[in-house]
């Protein structure tokens, strides 16, 4: 083993890391905004399909 696999391999795993850090990061921000707007639609819809005076059956009370 020469001298350069101590200073070639220690800068690949960092380089991964950091790739991985910044590829994770994005990844976590984009399933953050999708649950989000997914939130966002779901309560759009339910306050849409619902007056404030409706009574709820008993089936809808049940599945909260």
């Amino acid at each position: 083993m020469t001298a350069g696999h101590f200073i070639f391999i220690p800068a690949v795993l960092l380089f991964g890391i950091v790739i991985g850090w910044i590829l994770g990061s994005r990844a976590a921000a984009d399933a953050f905004a999708a649950e989000l707007k997914r939130r966002e639609e779901r309560a759009a819809r339910t306050g849409r399909d619902r007056s404030p005076t409706a009574v709820d059956p008993p089936s809808r009370r049940a599945a909260r």
